[in-house]
């Protein structure tokens, strides 16, 4: 399972990573970013991305993406399992539906790590 690169320590707006542009990021916190960073490199994921992120409650139903993207329901469901797997989305299943819900501060995570 990939897991998403954390980059604040558990006090708010302290950054536990340095950003790019202040000092060299080292092999581990690289590799990390990198499989972050693909997971958002494809632009069906983005727009699965945006779609739920701008979707009531930040939260959307697999039903409700398939016809958006144009996608079949299978490769939809793969980059959505992309998006869960790398941290940006959650998913809860509601009868034999699937629902994803934006992580908080997924989002946010990545943009202060590359710019502060």
């Amino acid at each position: 399972m990939v897991t998403m690169l954390e980059v604040t320590d558990i006090t708010p707006g302290v950054s536990c990573c340095a950003p790019l542009v202040k000092e060299p990021i080292g092999q581990t916190d690289a590799e990390q970013l990198a499989v972050t960073l693909k997971a958002l490199a494809d632009p069906a994921r983005l727009r699965l991305l945006s779609i739920v992120a701008s979707s009531e409650g930040q939260e959307a139903c697999v039903c409700d993406l398939i016809e958006p993207v144009g996608l079949s329901q299978p490769t939809v469901s793969h980059h959505l399992k992309v998006l869960t797997e790398a941290g940006f989305l959650s998913r809860t299943k509601r009868g034999t539906w699937a629902y994803y819900r934006l992580e908080p501060n997924a989002l946010t995570s990545v943009a202060d790590f590359l710019t502060t």
